[in-house]
């Protein structure tokens, strides 16, 4: 594993992190304990240190069994990134809470279910700019620091050309910033990462595998089954993406390379990216993804030197 400064946080995490959106249960499968303790095990045989979750991925589910976890192992060990913002309804279903006294109530029921006494970095999650630019919020949010409960702010943004709260981050004192980044979507790349870079933000891209698409596992006539996310997508669009994904494993993946650790890699060579955070299903998952460290160079402008 390889290992980079998440911005200004000067924290070290592993190039390779963990998301967990899958354990709040809505890609179709329940997590037991026993699963995520497996998996998260693994993660940590293999150098893996950043798990990123939210409170929205189930009832605070995801950051209930990662807190089981945790209290199984040495805290100190890890990197643990949640959000705000969301309360789960029901699948893909969620109400936005967005106040001072709303987010503080999150922040509290988060760290009881994680079962840590802090949160390494506590980041908002995909909010409109309208919420965004509530100073009572972040206000509360320096309060929360400066207390203890929360070791660094960051921002997911919901769209990746969302340059008004990348630019707003140095100024709420959030010091990362999440978005969807992969070879299917370079958006981020014209104007947010620049952005990221002048501020010295550490990047976490997610969705680095295009929802799976980029696994080139699948062919352009591929059929989902009805409780996997990627059968709600655009069948049309889904169709040009798997094409477009055939075209790539064909003319840039190298001959016997697996397509997963080429993508991963592929998102970890831009400069602004500290890390990727790619969900994984189980312990083989975990292994392959973290191969890609492999193919990522010392030389990145923030690889880790003690």
């Amino acid at each position: 594993m390889k290992y980079r400064r998440l911005g200004k946080t000067n924290l070290k995490v592993s190039v390779v992190g963990i998301g967990t959106w899958q354990y709040g249960g809505e890609w179709g499968k329940t997590y037991q304990q026993a699963e995520v303790d497996r998996i998260l095990g693994k993660a940590k045989e293999v150098g893996i240190n950043l798990i990123d979750t939210a409170e929205c991925y189930g009832d605070h589910t995801s950051e209930a069994l990662i807190g089981a976890f945790l209290k199984k192992d040495r805290r100190e060990d890890w990197v643990v990134a949640t959000k705000f913002g969301h309360k789960f309804v029901q699948n893909f279903q969620r109400l936005e809470l967005w106040s001072a006294e709303a987010v503080q109530k999150q922040l509290e029921d988060s760290l009881r279910a994680l079962q840590t006494d802090y949160i390494d970095l506590y980041q908002f999650h995909s909010g409109t700019d309208e919420v965004f630019d509530n100073d009572d919020l972040w206000t509360m949010l320096e309060k929360q620091v400066q207390a203890g409960k929360i070791r660094h702010l960051g921002i997911s943004v919901a769209k990746n050309y969302n340059l008004h709260q990348t630019m707003a981050a140095s100024r709420v004192n959030a010091k990362t910033i999440q978005v969807v980044y992969n070879r299917l979507d370079r958006t981020p790349e014209e104007d947010v990462f620049p952005a990221c870079i002048a501020q010295d933000l550490g990047v976490l891209a997610r969705v680095p595998l295009a929802s799976g698409y980029l696994s080139g596992k699948y062919k352009p006539d591929a059929v989902f089954a009805a409780n996997d996310v990627r059968n709600n997508h655009d069948p049309e669009q889904r169709a040009q993406r798997l094409k477009q994904v055939e075209e790539i494993k064909r003319s840039e993946v190298p001959p016997g390379m697996d397509m997963a650790t080429w993508a991963l890699a592929w998102c970890l060579k831009h400069d602004a990216v500290t890390c990727v955070i790619p969900g994984c299903k189980d312990e083989a998952q975990v292994i392959a993804n973290a191969r890609a460290a492999e193919y990522v160079s010392d030389d990145h402008p923030q690889a880790w030197k003690p």
